[in-house]
């Protein structure tokens, strides 16, 4: 049976919808072409202006598939296409930038979407826009594995000033995608990934090959860095793959990642479920819109809705204008429960999907996933959803009324609603892509509301969301004092920190609340009571030298101090345009008036001079800050440069990993503190031949049955692990601490005896 289906204006033909193509779930074509429709809007950013190959399984994935990159005379008109001339003939790709483009792949049985990291430019190959990191698991090792893999990547390129989204693949290993933030071409691109992939290789050669060949793979987890290539693709994000089950390329949490043990593939209803509650964990990484992004504010909202088979109204005219100050809350019962914030403006209904519901409390914060625009007529909407449909389940209005702007940004908008259930001032605010915090603020005070002049009636609350400037690597020791200040890099957890009227409120660099790890912080809001303040800098413990360590901070946050070197807010005053040296002043004078505000000294001298002190005081590092730059909220900037030293750190033997073809594979390291062994790291490199052979055999003459750690290890760093009684000791060199506590890419530093 044939039908053809409206999407978004586009007609599509649809057949054979009851035809099974996964046996082992029943999963059946329709329901393919459902996925592909209701995921569209999360998928298709991350291939659009791309040429997208297809493995079609016509007859199901217990049948033979089959590749396709040109596209058929038959395809229909509407498809956008375009040609790539290749060293033997000229193919002609299909763009797919629609959600009728998507149904069109369904209907194909094209399970999966292949697509390479560069778009097109015009009619010719354009440029590279991501790196991909394809993480193949070799006979031995898994998926908890690749993960491992999977975090050494971020941290590497985040060291870089990038950022990187993993994605388990639906197949056995997991993608590593990394946004560009500048050009580099076809070869470029591929020398920069089988750079960090032959780095980690040397520093992790028992766990990584970047090598091609598959002898080498055994045990080890294969690093592709080829797919970079542009004559390569990879398995689209959001796909689906043809396996026995119905499995998704997904992307994923970095959290999630983390907790390898657990980690498994996810099935396309599992997908799709996570990305209705949390929107699309890949929000940072294609940012472009699919080029047929919306003649009109609504053209997303009627792509996914079909006005036949939804009682939700789907206007076909362009929005106007209403009075724009109405808001409507619907509860509604999807596939799970949320509630929909809507606030009328520019003809629209600029749309929040809120898991838990608006916040009742001013301690906490609700997610808020950003969704499509929808029309002026949904504020009277309620309803039952049919099942199929995009949002199928029951809707109800949960509250509406009247609103007032007070600030409306890309990234932040505070409004005052004024509804049955909700009257208050609100905020919500971008922390990644569609991803916000809505967050129910605390009442301004009358008695600071000016009355002299109608314009001014309204304070402006302490702005939120300000998030850390950064500073970019690079060599200190090249510059001096006329145009630099230097000061010293610190071993602990950056902080902002919000200090209003008495009120204190901590946020992590990703934005997270994290008031309760620190109390001594706390502090600061009595000592500087009415005062309205936004501080930069990082929560530290310094041990019995006056050395920050990261590793004490994470046994006992409770003891850390605030170490500020920044003020961005102060008193109704914005500080970020002021200029370093200004802000410096300020956070000096401000400093005299809160004991618990601690302002170190910058470092005396030159670059040379800088780096050299916190090289002999045992400190992170040295950040330069140009004296006349300003602050760039969330930016990595040039005129903050850092340079960072080796560190050491005397550790205590507890344990080792077996190895199968040599002494050991690595060291379980701890160190004491007050008499307790805290667990820190592997160590797997530094060691001479020599130097394995002899601490084996000491190890082996400690040999004990239970660990020696009085912290917990996870099950991967327990895995074939040997326990020893707690008598070796050693010193390693590395980079940081992790946000685990762990040594960041420790080495053995040979003994000297």
């Amino acid at each position: 049976m044939v039908a053809r289906r409206d999407f978004g204006g586009t007609e599509v033909e649809l057949s054979n919808l009851g035809k099974v193509l996964y046996p082992a779930t029943g999963t059946t074509k329709g329901e393919v072409i459902d996925y592909f429709t209701a995921i569209a809007p999360a998928l298709l950013p991350h291939i659009a202006g791309r040429p997208v190959t297809r493995k079609r399984w016509p007859n199901g994935v217990a049948e033979p598939s089959f590749f396709e990159k040109n596209l058929a005379e038959h395809a229909p008109g509407w498809l956008d296409r375009q040609a790539q001339v290749h060293s033997d003939r000229r193919v002609v790709y299909p763009l797919i930038d629609s959600v009728a483009g998507m149904a069109w792949l369904g209907q194909q049985a094209a399970l999966e979407i292949h697509v390479p990291q560069w778009v097109f430019k015009g009619t010719e190959r354009g440029p590279i826009t991501r790196l991909v990191f394809d993480l193949d698991p070799g006979p031995g090792v898994g998926l908890a594995e690749c993960a491992q893999v999977a975090l050494w990547i971020r941290d590497t390129v985040r060291d870089v000033g990038l950022e990187a989204y993993p994605v388990t693949s639906g197949s056995k290993g997991i993608h590593v995608y990394v946004p560009l933030d500048r050009t580099l071409s076809a070869r470029g691109a591929t020398t920069v990934a089988k750079q960090v992939a032959q780095g980690l290789e040397r520093l992790h050669p028992d766990q990584v090959t970047a090598t091609m060949a598959k002898s080498a793979r055994s045990g080890k987890v294969f690093l592709d860095w080829s797919q970079n290539n542009p004559s390569k693709t990879t398995i689209a994000p959001y796909s689906l793959r043809g396996r026995t089950y119905p499995t998704v390329a997904a992307p994923r949490h970095w959290e999630e990642i983390e907790d390898r043990q657990r980690l498994r593939h996810l099935t396309f209803d599992e997908v799709l479920d996570r990305w209705h509650e949390h929107g699309d964990a890949l929000a940072g990484l294609d940012t472009a819109p699919p080029p047929d992004v919306a003649a009109d504010a609504l053209s997303t909202y009627r792509s996914m809705r079909d006005p036949e088979r939804t009682p939700e109204p789907v206007p076909a005219q362009s929005p106007t204008p209403g009075p724009g100050d109405r808001f409507v809350v619907q509860e509604h019962h999807a596939r799970r429960r949320h509630w929909d914030l809507r606030l009328e403006r520019d003809g629209v209904l600029v749309s929040w999907a809120v898991p838990k519901g608006p916040p009742t409390s001013t301690d906490e914060n609700r997610l808020a996933v950003h969704t499509e625009d929808h029309p002026l007529e949904y504020l009277d909407f309620h309803g039952a959803i049919p099942k199929g449909q995009y949002g199928a389940g029951e809707m109800t209005i949960w509250d509406s009324g009247t609103y007032e702007t007070e600030k409306w940004r890309a990234d932040e908008v505070i409004v005052r609603l004024r509804g049955t259930r909700l009257d208050g001032r609100y905020a919500l605010i971008q922390t990644n892509g569609n991803q916000w915090l809505m967050h129910l603020m605390k009442p301004e005070p009358e008695a600071v509301q000016p009355v002299s002049s109608p314009e001014s009636r309204r304070t402006v609350g302490l702005p939120h969301g300000l998030t850390p400037m950064l500073a970019t690597p690079g060599d200190v020791t090249t510059l001096d004092a006329d145009e630099w200040a230097f000061e010293t890099k610190w071993d602990g957890f950056r902080l902002i920190v919000e200090i209003d009227d008495g009120a204190v409120t901590l946020r992590s660099r990703a934005g997270n609340i994290v008031t309760g790890r620190y109390p001594r912080v706390a502090a600061l809001g009595s000592e500087l009571a009415g005062h309205r303040a936004i501080l930069d800098g990082e929560a530290v413990v310094f041990d019995d030298h006056g050395v920050a360590n990261l590793g004490l901070l994470q046994v006992d946050a409770a003891r850390a101090v605030f170490v500020a070197f920044d003020l961005l807010y102060l008193d109704g005053t914005s500080l970020v345009r002021k200029r370093y040296s200004d802000r410096r002043r300020v956070l000096e004078a401000l400093a005299g008036r809160a004991q618990s505000l601690v302002v170190p000294p910058r470092l005396a001298g030159s670059g040379p001079d800088a780096l050299h002190y916190s090289q002999i005081h045992g400190m992170e590092g040295v950040v330069a800050k140009r004296l006349d730059s300003v602050y760039l909220p969330g930016r990595r900037g040039q005129s903050w440069v850092k340079t960072r030293n080796w560190r050491t750190q005397q550790v205590v033997v507890g344990g080792w990993r077996r190895s199968d073809v040599r002494q050991f594979a690595s060291l379980l390291v701890g160190v004491r503190h007050e008499e307790r062994l805290y667990y820190v790291g592997r160590v797997g490199t530094g060691f001479s031949e020599q130097e394995m052979a002899a601490l084996a055999a000491r190890m082996h003459r400690l040999k004990r049955a239970t660990s020696p750690f009085d912290n917990e290890l996870t099950p991967d760093e327990r895995k074939d692990a040997v326990w020893v009684t707690p008598k070796i000791t050693g010193t390693v060199r590395y980079m940081n601490w992790t946000e685990t506590g762990r040594l960041w890419h420790p080495a053995w530093i040979p003994s000297t005896d």
